[in-house]
């Protein structure tokens, strides 16, 4: 799948907290419906089976609560995506990488091949199952992990063991730390710690650039790898580094024409956003350009990233550019020729925060947009919880307005052909929406802290201050729906000027 991922390490955050954000991004043509929801310890699979791969994995006996963002309509498998869990640990799930001819020959992809003929017959190949994927991550080690660290181990030993069918990349997440794990080959992978003071901008490209072999297999504070990687690389010769710094963007990754119209971009976008000062973006000299294969994966920010930052980052369509996918420009021949960001095939936009600074009851906040991330809101929940607002859990195929995710589709496909003309209701909602959610998050902070509320009493308590949190949000997604709609039907093409006599 197509997506973006942003991470914000705690000391470049405008609160010390971690912060973790990803579009979850469907194929060209394709919308998933999404649903927010709570996993019991008894809803989880002591076995479980893959729908694309088939594969099939004992899972340990003592899951934990955990939130998600599956898909509506299961035909297709899980993917749980996004949440958190009791222990108050994320993990994103996966962000679709590249690679290249030499990682993939050496270390082929594990896809599921189907039976061929019947048993007894002359050619007869048994079906072989595959590795696992994007649909199968999150849901098979999610409840079992208690540190970002401990999530980059539990998903390697997976991998080894079972291999994948796709390149991905994976975020892991605590209070402390955040990692980032890139799949390499069928079997292999590689994890960085993003440091404290940067944040890191992954659009589908496999993206770390450097990487430190003794730290990987000494003390780990800063890298983690698969138990051979080091000889694989050497084996198939895979290091294309001239002064001996190791490389792994050059040795795993991919140097496309797609790539700089696809990835690469929107990588040169978001640091543009984060340091405008720092480089030239601009021109034939430019330091960094749409194009360019050299844009650092890790930097330090001009200035603390907040949440509305990376919201307006994840929305993303380079506006103030000549490719701006929304420009008045008639004439420019560049208007929509890169993949915008905020892309109109967004499943959802989730974003963790985990606030070091409260009570564990209250220290993670899933954060939540459906749809396209230029005409949503992002709307924070809390997920020390046993239930889910009906509003975000609800979601069917059914097309309704009782629901947020097929409201914000509505929303969004009424307001796309209409973008001058309702970018004014779309910016009041988002303000409205943002705004009035982060002051009821503060007041139910407060009112937990003064009121020094129970573990026993927590979770109903979350759980009321995410029914108001809905309800708000609910009053307000149907009144832009209200007010878009009207400036659609007013613009449509068979109006006439003159009403009845």
């Amino acid at each position: 799948m197509g997506c973006t991922t942003i991470l914000v390490g705690k000391n470049a955050s405008f609160d010390g907290s971690t912060m973790v954000a990803r579009t979850e991004d469907s194929p060209s043509g394709v919308f998933r419906a999404k649903k927010f929801i709570n996993v019991a310890p008894e809803e989880q699979p002591r076995k479980y089976k893959s729908v694309i791969s088939k594969v099939e994995i004992d899972l340990p006996n003592n899951p934990v609560r955990y939130t998600a963002v599956p898909n509506a309509i299961s035909d297709n498998g899980i993917w749980g995506q996004c949440g958190a869990n009791e222990y108050n640990v994320s993990m994103s799930a996966t962000e679709t990488i590249t690679s290249n001819e030499r990682v993939l020959g050496a270390d082929p992809l594990v896809e599921y091949k189907p039976a061929i003929g019947s048993p007894g017959d002359a050619n007869y190949k048994p079906e072989q199952f595959g590795g696992i994927g994007e649909e199968d991550i999150y849901t098979i080690v999610m409840p079992y992990i208690t540190s970002a660290r401990e999530g980059v181990t539990f998903l390697g030993d997976l991998l080894e063991k079972y291999g994948t069918y796709e390149m991905n990349g994976i975020a892991f997440q605590d209070e402390n730390e955040i990692w980032w794990l890139e799949t390499i080959g069928g079997h292999h992978w590689m994890a960085r710690r993003v440091p404290d003071d940067s944040y890191v901008i992954m659009p589908n490209q496999l993206g770390i650039d450097k990487f430190n072999w003794k730290d990987a297999y000494g003390a780990k504070k800063e890298f983690m790898c698969s138990v051979d990687l080091k000889n694989f690389v050497e084996k198939y010769h895979l290091d294309l580094s001239i002064d001996g710094e190791f490389n792994p963007r050059h040795a795993f990754g991919s140097r496309s024409d797609a790539d700089h119209t696809y990835n690469t971009p929107r990588a040169w976008i978001l640091q543009r956003y984060f340091n405008p000062t720092s480089n030239t973006y601009d021109g034939i000299d430019a330091d960094y350009r749409p194009d360019s294969d050299n844009i650092p994966w890790a930097r330090v920010p001009e200035k603390k990233i907040t949440v509305e930052d990376i919201k307006y980052a994840l929305s993303h369509h380079y506006q103030g550019t000549e490719y701006d996918s929304y420009s008045k420009d008639i004439h420019s021949v560049k208007k929509g020729s890169l993949r915008p960001i905020g892309i109109n095939r967004t499943n959802f936009l989730g974003l963790v925060q985990i606030r070091p600074y409260m009570p564990d009851e209250l220290k993670c906040i899933q954060w939540l947009a459906v749809g396209s991330c230029v005409f949503n809101a992002i709307v924070p929940f809390y997920t020390n919880i046993n239930r889910t607002p009906e509003y975000l859990a609800n979601t069917t195929n059914e097309v309704t307005t009782n629901n947020f995710y097929w409201t914000n589709r509505l929303i969004a496909a009424l307001s796309d052909a209409h973008f001058a003309d309702t970018a004014s209701p779309v910016e009041r909602y988002q303000l409205k929406v943002q705004s009035q959610s982060t002051a009821l998050i503060n007041k139910y902070d407060e009112k937990f802290i003064t009121e020094k509320i129970s573990n026993n009493d927590a979770k109903d308590f979350l759980e009321k201050a995410n029914d108001e949190i809905t309800h708000a949000l609910k009053i307000e997604t149907d009144i832009l729906l209200n007010d878009v709609l009207y400036v659609a039907s007013c613009e449509m093409k068979n109006k006439f000027s003159r009403s009845d006599a």
